[in-house]
C-alpha cells in the first residue's frame, strides 16, 4: 500500500513542480505583447505597426519589466544615437511665433483614429505640463514649463550667451531621448509629431521673452 502511494505522489510532485516555476523576463515581456496586440485593433489612420517597438523603446521596456535600471553604456549609447538624429532648423532660426506655439501646445488633434491624414497634429503639450499661468487644466507628470527662458536667464534668445540653453530646447523637443534613454516624452520631431515650423513655434512659446511663459 505504502508503495502505491509513494508511486502516485511521484508524477504529482512534478506536475506542482512544473505548475511553481515561474516565466523569465523575457518569456513574460512576449506574453504581454501578445496580449496588448490582441487587445488593438486598427481603425482609421491608427494601425497596429504603432505597436512596434524599436531598440531603445524595447531596452527600456525590458527594463521596467525586469525592475532593473538601465545599464550606464546602454542609455549612454541610446542617448547619443539620439542626438546624432536632431535636425536643426534648417534656416538657422530657432524661434517662431509663441501665439502660435501656444495654440500647438493646446491642441491634441492628429495622429488619432477619429482624424484623417490631413488633420494638423497638435503637440498637446498640456497633457503632460504647466506652461502658462492662465492655464489652470494641465497634466503633472512632465515638470512645469512656467518661466522656462525667464528661470535661464534667457532675456534675448538670439545672443550668444543663450545658444547653449537655445539648442538644449531644441533637441528637447526634436528627439527627448537624447537626455533621457528611457524618457516617456514624445520624440516630437523625429517621430514626425511636429513639423520643423511647428517647433520653432513652440520654441518661441517657452523661450520668447514676450511669450506669457516668461512673465
Amino acid at each position: 500500500m505504502k508503495k502505491s502511494l509513494i508511486a502516485l505522489a511521484a508524477p504529482a510532485v512534478i506536475v506542482l513542480a512544473g505548475c511553481s516555476a515561474s516565466p523569465s523576463p523575457a518569456e513574460y515581456d512576449k506574453m504581454t505583447m501578445e496580449i496588448v496586440k490582441k487587445s488593438f485593433v486598427e481603425r482609421g489612420i491608427a494601425t497596429l505597426d504603432r505597436l512596434e517597438q524599436d531598440e531603445a523603446r524595447r531596452a527600456c521596456w525590458e527594463s521596467e519589466v525586469s525592475g532593473k535600471p538601465l545599464d550606464d553604456k546602454t542609455a549612454k549609447a541610446i542617448e547619443e544615437a539620439a542626438y546624432k538624429s536632431v535636425k536643426w532648423p534648417s534656416d538657422g532660426k530657432f524661434l517662431g511665433d509663441w501665439k502660435q506655439g501656444e495654440a500647438i501646445a493646446q491642441s491634441g488633434r492628429g495622429l488619432t483614429w477619429t482624424d484623417d491624414a490631413k488633420t494638423v497634429n497638435g503637440g498637446n503639450c498640456y497633457n503632460c505640463h504647466q506652461i502658462t499661468k492662465e492655464e489652470i487644466s494641465f497634466g503633472t507628470l512632465g515638470p512645469s514649463l512656467y518661466n522656462y527662458g525667464k528661470l535661464r536667464g534667457v532675456t534675448n534668445p538670439n545672443s550668444p550667451e543663450a545658444k547653449a540653453i537655445v539648442e538644449y530646447t531644441w533637441a528637447k523637443i526634436w528627439n527627448s531621448r537624447a537626455f533621457n534613454a528611457c524618457t516617456k516624452m514624445p520624440s516630437a520631431g523625429h517621430k514626425g509629431i511636429l513639423d520643423e515650423q511647428q517647433i520653432k513655434h513652440v520654441m518661441a512659446l517657452l523661450l520668447d521673452p514676450q511669450s506669457p511663459v516668461n512673465k
